[in-house]
């Protein structure tokens, strides 16, 4: 790497990259201690709205093309690492100031790892954490997927946040009246 690289790095929002590491790992390290100690689809009962409960999503979100023949297992890890690839390429380009839409996108690209590792090496992600209420239960997930959420909330708030006043209709910026 020469200097104005490591300029432009030091200067970029890719200072953030460690939080996407920190997210993998935390990833990686309960997707292995739920693997280990929970019974596959045994619901183990935490409170009264929140089960600890193994699952294998060989889909997408809430398990969208879970039935398919296999083939979606490279097809989604290629889509995924290709959002990444972008998203690293947004946060090198991004000023470090950005510190709300960096902190998105590391979010995410942590995330988006944690699922890809599985995705490759498993097959499937190790999902979960299971809410419920009153018989009705949320989609079970893990720490790479609340990473993602938490990020792409993020990004929508940080798109209200700076988005610049539109200039009234008919009247030019450069004009004084």
């Amino acid at each position: 790497m020469n200097a104005k690289q490591s300029v432009i790095i030091k200067q970029s929002g890719w200072m953030l990259l460690w939080v996407s590491a920190v997210v993998l790992v935390l990833d990686q390290l309960t997707k292995y201690l739920a693997s280990s100690q929970l019974e596959l689809y045994v619901p183990n009962k935490i409170t009264g709205f929140f089960n600890l409960t193994l699952m294998h999503n060989e889909g997408v979100a809430f398990s969208i093309l879970a039935d398919q023949s296999g083939w979606q297992r490279y097809f989604i890890a290629v889509v995924a690492s290709a959002i990444v690839i972008w998203l690293l390429y947004w946060l090198y380009h991004n000023s470090k100031t950005m510190k709300l839409q960096n902190t998105a996108l590391v979010l995410v690209i942590g995330g988006a790892l944690g699922n890809i590792w599985d995705r490759i090496y498993l097959g499937y992600v190790v999902d979960f954490v299971e809410l419920h209420y009153g018989g009705y239960y949320w989609p079970a997930f893990n720490v790479a997927d609340s990473a993602i959420c938490i990020g792409a909330v993020l990004l929508i708030i940080d798109a209200f946040k700076n988005k610049e006043p539109q200039i009234e209709k008919g009247k030019d910026e450069n004009s004084t009246g």
